[in-house]
């Protein structure tokens, strides 16, 4: 090759040979992050696995269904042994109940629905662990997100997935343009997560056909009232269920057992039409219920912004986006009021039910698969 000419860029966007650019692939033990470390393992890319042990390794080694438990750990290093590179496990398991399962509790008990594998991506994976991966000397780190990550006029920009089913723009948008800079998402582009199943039967991983997770990791069968008893026994008080009008209607063992929007298991009985549950008060112990018309909100606070577009925020006082108040409704279309660098009101044109702080706020471009940015939905 001539002096004055550049090398082609690899599949990871780097001017050299795969042989000669290191990725850390962070591995939770599933079928996606597997098919991510086999794929650019053949692909030749010097590869290591790095899988993070996040809680109790004892406690997790009976519980399926859930990613970063014992069993989860074994298949990591099983298809790392496969495929021929290096794996490493990594103790954060006080990092993760610091910055994770503490701050999930306590906004549990302050009557909000927190959303902890964001703050897992945004205070572990994408900090602690990205770092270490610099420290291991790696170009860049992979992971088996379902998201992309595209060039632009102004640098590495954020869209969602190719599998609008499969998205976890969601869970991704506090993910800051310094990190994405060094972040991978190879599976961003695949039509199908039979797609992605194909290619682990292609490569012969032993996690080929492995369910995938369903609960959040640390809480088992989906009973965050469980989690929290452990974590914070005096959490459990009983309270009233009342109405709009601070009418007591029922009685109830503790807040933890609802969340907004909840309609069955309220205890109460022989009303013409059902009720919802529309408001948590932690400091009275109240269970606010009402009609489902309450459950529409229009106006919703937004602070603790990551804002990922090419113009600041503050630019402009309006925006024409679209949101995501849940991670399983589609964005709707809304305007974004940025009142400083890190906090907006989002109206929303169409009215939202069961949109609750604690929740996300993940803002997309309503003209294309971009991703703004987001933030953290507040009581205002």
């Amino acid at each position: 090759m001539p002096l004055d000419q550049t090398p082609p860029l690899n599949s990871l966007g780097f001017a050299k040979a795969p042989a000669d650019t290191r990725v850390v692939v962070a591995m939770s033990g599933g079928v996606d992050s597997s098919v991510v470390a086999a794929m650019l393992s053949e692909e030749g890319y010097d590869v290591i696995g790095v899988t993070l042990q996040l809680y109790d390794h004892g406690a997790a080694l009976a519980k399926k269904g859930a990613c970063c438990a014992g069993i989860d750990i074994h298949d990591a290093r099983r298809v790392a042994e496969e495929m021929g590179f290096p794996h490493y496990v990594l103790d954060y398991e006080n990092i993760f109940q610091d910055a994770v399962i503490d701050e999930f509790a306590d906004s549990y008990l302050n009557g909000a629905t927190p959303v902890p594998c964001i703050r897992c991506n945004e205070r572990v994976k994408f900090k602690d662990l990205l770092e270490t991966a610099r420290d291991l000397e790696a170009d860049c780190m992979a992971t088996g997100h379902y998201i992309q990550r595209k060039m632009g006029t102004e640098g590495p920009e954020l869209h969602s997935a190719a599998d609008a089913s499969r998205d976890q723009s969601y869970f991704l948008f506090s993910t800051t343009a310094e990190q994405l800079d060094f972040l991978r998402f190879p599976l961003g582009h695949l039509p199908s997560k039979d797609d992605t199943r194909a290619l682990a039967a292609k490569y012969g991983l032993s996690v080929a056909m492995k369910p995938d997770s369903q609960d959040i990791c640390f809480v088992p069968n989906g009973d965050y009232a469980a989690v929290i008893r452990k974590l914070r026994p005096e959490a459990e008080g009983p309270g009233n269920i009342v109405d709009a009008n601070g009418t007591v209607l029922a009685r109830h063992d503790g807040i933890i057992h609802y969340t907004i929007g909840q309609r069955r298991g309220l205890g109460i009985g022989g009303l013409a039409d059902p009720l919802y549950v529309v408001k948590l008060d932690a400091d009275r112990k109240e269970v606010v219920v009402g009609p489902k018309s309450m459950l529409a909100t229009r106006t919703v606070p937004v602070r603790e912004i990551n804002w990922l577009g090419d113009a600041p925020m503050m630019s402009r006082s309006e925006w024409p986006i679209a949101v995501k108040v849940r991670s399983t409704r589609p964005p709707r279309d809304a305007i974004l009021r940025p009142i400083s660098d890190t906090t907006a009101e989002v109206e929303l044109l169409t009215p939202e039910q069961g949109v609750s702080p604690g929740q996300a706020c993940v803002f997309y471009d309503p003209e294309s698969s971009r991703i703004f940015g987001g933030g953290w939905i507040h009581k205002g």
